[in-house]
């Protein structure tokens, strides 16, 4: 038992290092092909389960994004007057809230084609900007860069543009509005009352 224990160990270990290793272009490939893959593939998702999906979203995708930084780089300035506890609410229902959106996103579209642009960057780059379009029948092509850092764990993205708007720098206007009229307590209540909304929300028609 402590065998076999121990190969599980080891081989989760290899896979954690090896997606440090990879390139932060390969990365966001290797990533956004497996999703959807896993998508075309799973009947309870192709039947309309946000659950499934968001599953699916967690164990995928998640461990590839700094939350924490994307939180505090749409706090801005209000970061710095937050505390500790106040942080890990904000940070936790961001997630949430990126999280139930992307899967909105995700369940509203099919058959999806996906340029990767080629990677501009030096190796010693800890910094980059990841390009794709996303291309769909009919309709024009859909940028989406991935702001990327270099971090001990590996790459991890911290903004999407999507059609040339940033996703921080947008909730940056919403959160700092709500912040100068009703101070962090609300903000952190909006968001909650936004991720149950988007919770009870009926799947979306797909595209």
């Amino acid at each position: 038992m402590r065998t076999i224990l121990s190969a599980f160990i080891l081989a989760f270990l290899v896979a954690v290092a090896q997606a440090q290793e990879l390139a932060p272009d390969v990365l966001v490939k290797n990533v956004t092909t497996e999703v959807v893959e896993l998508i075309a593939k799973d009947k309870e998702i192709r039947s309309g389960s946000r659950a499934k999906l968001i599953e699916v979203i967690e164990a995928r995708v998640l461990p590839h994004f700094n939350f924490t930084a994307m939180t505090a780089l749409a706090m801005g300035q209000n970061w710095r007057k937050t505390t500790p506890e106040q942080r890990k609410r904000l940070t936790e229902e961001f997630k949430t809230l990126l999280v139930r959106t992307y899967a909105s996103a995700l369940a509203a579209y099919s058959e999806q084609r996906f340029d990767y642009r080629p990677l501009r960057a030096k190796p010693t780059d800890t910094d980059v900007t990841v390009h794709v379009r996303v291309m769909q029948s009919g309709a024009q092509p859909v940028p989406i860069d991935y702001s990327m850092e270099k971090t001990s764990r590996g790459w991890k993205v911290y903004d999407v543009m999507v059609g040339g708007v940033s996703l921080v720098a947008n909730y940056r206007t919403e959160f700092n509005t709500t912040v100068r009229e009703a101070g962090i307590d609300s903000l952190i209540k909006n968001m909650q009352a936004k991720n149950r909304s988007l919770e009870a929300a009926p799947p979306a028609e797909k595209k």
